[in-house]
């Protein structure tokens, strides 16, 4: 998928609350006014790809606990100039928690999110408090398949009912603004 591409899929998503309304116009303007929208290099904000993965019969939620966040969190990355969001998104969990088996449910758009980071340390580097402006993909994954941590990046793997998932993170926002948001759309 191509920039403009992108921006065309961006531009026909229909926004599910207020937080996507806005969130979705602050990522097309970035992404239209940034050469470099799709690298770490830009500090102040870039783009990034995340998975809200679910089992068949969407009684499960796929988790890891981030190392960075300290709390069980959805799974994703950086796009590092990948402008294929899905692809990017597909990659990380396939990497994050180790399985090889990992389908979009549609391969379009299922939210999107303006995301805080908070200044940390990364391979013995400090990377400054920055935004991961987010598109997110429904995925779907079998959860008898065996998972495995990424040990630079996360120190468990595991399903959690939806409920278990809310319970599980520690990032109040993401709790009240991001993943009970996604459990909402994905019924």
């Amino acid at each position: 998928m191509t920039r403009q591409e992108l921006i065309k899929e961006i531009e026909k998503y229909r926004p599910f609350n207020e937080q996507e309304e806005k969130d979705k116009t602050l990522i097309l303007n970035w992404i239209r006014n940034n050469d470099n929208a799709f690298l770490r290099e830009n500090t102040v904000a870039h783009v990034t790809a995340s998975a809200w993965v679910v089992n068949k019969d969407r009684t499960k939620v796929l988790m890891v606990y981030h190392n960075i966040y300290n709390s069980w969190s959805w799974l994703g990355g950086h796009a590092d100039g990948e402008t294929d969001l899905l692809s990017v998104a597909i990659r990380e969990v396939k990497e994050e928690a180790g399985i090889s088996e990992v389908y979009p449910v549609s391969e379009e758009i299922f939210s999107m999110e303006s995301l805080t980071v908070d200044g940390h340390v990364k391979r013995g580097e400090y990377v400054s408090s920055h935004l991961h402006l987010n598109v997110t993909y429904l995925l779907e994954a079998d959860s008898e398949e065996a998972v495995s941590i990424k040990e630079d990046e996360n120190s468990a793997v595991a399903w959690f009912s939806p409920e278990e998932a809310l319970k599980k993170s520690t990032e109040p926002w993401f709790v009240e603004r991001v993943y009970g948001k996604l459990i909402e759309k994905m019924r």
